[in-house]
């Protein structure tokens, strides 16, 4: 899934592969999948983007955004695949959108469980999306201990640790994924109540989301998570589908699994209590 640190190593790598590039086609999806969200109907995609020109590309929250001229977007978001190929390489069997340059290498859009690909000219009255371009990221310097302190202090009822960094979009692209590593790090477990955080365990949070974001960006991504090229990140997760069995790498207790919010968790008990010590 897109998260921060995806949405910016792939905004960055679709900016650099991208800018100038024309495009020739747009072919409509070959496995119609009915969660896959456009933008109006696909089959109009063809007349607003061909002969269009790549003038960049960029990152923000869980969305990638390619940006042409005449004031044109194609924005992917969180749940859809972008995957660059060269002319000389295969296309996947399936696809929900493909895009052809004029030299004939193209993008190939695909989606599992859902995903979105919209193209629109001007503005895009998309909550999500405006959340993502004018909320700050943890990546930009702006985004300081004040503002995360204020985040909390416009809570209306006890939440937890998780519910505090990846729901309601407070900080868009900080999802479940992302919010493992940065909870285990800050030894704070995702059930944890935020009232009885003290000022040093905020602290130590609001760190740990800055420094955790920035290490997994660095590093290009995580290591579940694909990049444009089809390349896992080389961030290695420390709690993910891929470690989950392995023991706690501070502690060696075993990591636990459960379903919570909406998504599964993974913390060790010993190192991330549910309760103040």
């Amino acid at each position: 899934m897109i998260e921060i640190p995806e949405s910016a190593t792939i905004g960055k790598q679709a900016s650099e592969t991208l800018k100038g590039k024309r495009i020739a086609h747009v072919i409509e999806s070959n496995s119609p999948h009915r969660f896959t969200f456009y933008n109006g109907d696909p089959a109009e995609y063809s007349n607003r983007l061909v002969g269009r020109t790549v003038l960049g590309a960029q990152g923000y929250g869980a969305f990638v955004d390619i940006f042409m001229d005449a004031d044109t977007h194609l924005l992917i978001g969180d749940g859809t695949n972008m995957r660059y190929y060269t002319s000389a390489e295969k296309a996947p069997k399936k696809y929900q959108l493909m895009i052809v340059f004029e030299d004939d290498s193209f993008l190939a859009f695909t989606v599992s469980m859902y995903g979105s690909i919209y193209a629109f000219k001007g503005e895009f009255d998309n909550p999500y999306y405006q959340g993502s371009i004018h909320k700050l990221c943890p990546l930009d310097e702006r985004f300081d201990k004040t503002y995360f302190i204020s985040l909390i202090g416009n809570l209306k009822k006890d939440i937890s640790a998780k519910a505090l960094l990846a729901t309601e979009q407070r900080i868009p692209g900080l999802g479940n994924g992302v919010c493992q590593d940065i909870l285990f790090n800050a030894r704070i477990s995702p059930k944890r109540k935020i009232s009885t955080l003290s000022e040093e365990d905020i602290d130590r949070l609001f760190n740990t989301v800055k420094s955790t974001l920035e290490e997994m960006t660095r590093r290009g991504g995580r290591d579940t998570e694909k990049d444009l090229y089809g390349a896992l990140g080389n961030y290695r997760t420390i709690l993910s589908k891929n470690t989950y069995h392995d023991p706690c790498p501070v502690c060696g207790e075993r990591i636990q699994k459960e379903a919570y919010l909406g998504g599964s968790i993974y913390y060790c008990p010993h190192c991330q209590p549910s309760a103040a010590n």
